[in-house]
């Protein structure tokens, strides 16, 4: 079992608060941000409504909780790992989907460097976003994004445009707050077969531009 070195930023807790059915995060200074996924979601609103349609509202809702709960135990046994929170213990006690997706990624995240965020809670002005990132760590000696997925099936890379689009945020939030420069964004699935995917990007302009699109959209909607 790897030792990961952990920094720590001293990134401030924000609070969030639900309004009209979506979350928004308090910064510090009193800024009410919708969450990034909840901006870059309006890619997929249309596909979901498509797909909800053809199979059905109560097979949709049951995938919809079941894909939610996997990728949520996933993402914590992740975190434990890196954290080195008694791991093997919560390993054994996962779920053998949850710990087919940790052996799945196991490689993967034995690549990861020194961290610099783990679930850290970020924001940004400019953008008037904020999140909590999954990971933000060296790979390669590259500072980059990481983000962790689950997927019933593989992913094909014109199918998560809206993955490069979130990690691009989380870059951009992370280098506002730090002033450092974040150099890849990193995409880690787990796909349910026990195979895994690695997508690795650069937070180009066109993201940001998309993302700035996106953000438009989302206030022209919700107001805020």
């Amino acid at each position: 079992m790897k030792t990961f070195e952990i920094l720590d930023y001293g990134f401030e807790s924000l609070p969030t608060e639900n309004i009209d059915g979506k979350r928004y995060y308090v910064t510090p200074t009193g800024e009410k941000y919708p969450s990034v996924t909840s901006v870059t979601g309006l890619l997929s609103r249309d596909g979901i409504k498509k797909w909800r349609k053809r199979v059905g509202e109560k097979t949709a809702n049951k995938i919809s909780t079941q894909a939610a709960r996997h990728g949520t135990s996933a993402h914590q046994l992740f975190e434990d790992y890196i954290r080195g929170d008694n791991f093997e213990e919560k390993f054994k006690g996962a779920m053998p989907t949850t710990q087919q997706a940790f052996i799945s990624l196991e490689k993967e995240l034995n690549q990861i460097g020194v961290v610099h965020g783990l679930e850290s809670p970020l924001y940004s002005h400019n953008l008037q976003l904020a999140g909590r990132v999954d990971c933000i760590a060296e790979w390669n000696g590259k500072l980059s994004v990481i983000d962790f997925k689950t997927s019933a099936k593989p992913k094909k890379e014109e199918w998560i445009q809206n993955y490069f689009i979130q990690e691009t945020a989380y870059a951009k939030m992370f280098e506002e707050l730090t002033g450092e420069t974040i150099h890849a964004i990193i995409t880690m699935i787990a796909v349910s077969n026990g195979s895994s995917q690695l997508f690795i990007e650069q937070p180009s302009d066109r993201y940001v531009d998309q993302l700035q699109e996106l953000r438009s959209q989302y206030r022209t909607e919700y107001g805020l």
